[in-house]
């Protein structure tokens, strides 16, 4: 043991480049910029299983596909792990937005996030910061600030007629303009999908959902992602709200606004 205290690697590195006015390699081991970083999307993909698979197991020897050692042992931190460009993974760009966000998203979800966040890189030429596929994620799955569809409000009650079954009375905002819709179904999300695609003469139908809370507490908000299939494909819509059900009807009107830019060429 040399008796060197590397845990503060990032304060040896900033004194060594002022004293020595030289730039440390950006793949330098230990220190450099980019010496934990990885761009491949294979190699992004194995990162984000093997941190996943760490956290689980709590094993005291560290062992994560292309980290030979854990970062924080020398000061540094997760933040520049993976890093988003044309070569990236559903992998990458879905370990970012867990890490950093708190959102877990579908694995199909992350397929088909992955083609939009593609697009946009192979156009920029350039990384995408954590903030940036954040913000375009909440933009295209969540706000969608040019959408048609809004959803309002619903009340659900039973069926008198059919045993089992609820009626969802809704408001939903079409173009600024308040419609109600109802349709039946075993469940809200059931009977909210089948008033929608009667409003738009649609046939949608939930293939995939899947919840889960973005922060603690009574009050906090919940994230809903929901798989909708139409004739043509299979399109996901996400739902922000501190009413899980609510945020789930959400995630349906927004797959709907999405089926209908397919439609209209503008997806």
């Amino acid at each position: 043991d040399p008796g060197i205290d590397c845990s503060n690697i990032e304060r040896i590195k900033e004194v060594f480049e002022y004293s020595n006015q030289m730039a440390i390699a950006e793949r330098h081991p230990y220190v450099g910029e980019l010496v934990y970083t990885a761009f491949s999307g294979s190699h992004q993909d194995a990162i984000n299983k093997g941190m996943k698979a760490a956290q689980v197991a709590n094993h005291p020897v560290w062992e994560v596909p292309y980290l030979p050692i854990d970062p924080r042992d020398v000061g540094r931190s997760y933040e520049a792990i993976i890093r988003i460009n044309s070569q990236s993974g559903k992998g990458g760009i879905a370990y970012i937005l867990q890490q950093d966000y708190g959102l877990n998203l579908p694995r199909n979800l992350q397929v088909e996030f992955r083609e939009d966040i593609q697009r946009i890189t192979d156009v920029e030429g350039k990384e995408l910061p954590s903030k940036r596929i954040h913000d375009r994620f909440i933009e295209r799955y969540v706000t969608q600030p040019d959408a048609r569809l809004r959803f309002v409000d619903h009340h659900t009650y039973p069926d008198t007629e059919r045993k089992g079954q609820r009626i969802v009375a809704a408001e939903i905002s079409d173009n600024g303009e308040i419609k109600r819709i109802e349709g039946r179904g075993n469940g809200p999300i059931d009977g909210f999908i089948n008033a929608l695609s009667h409003y738009l003469g649609i046939e949608m139908s939930v293939e995939d959902y899947s919840e889960h809370s973005l922060q603690h507490g009574s009050n906090a908000a919940a994230i809903s992602y929901v798989e909708t299939s139409y004739p043509g494909g299979k399109l996901f819509g996400a739902g922000i709200n501190t009413n899980i059900v609510a945020a789930s009807l959400e995630a349906i009107v927004s797959a709907a606004n999405r089926v209908l830019e397919v439609k209209a060429g503008k997806a």
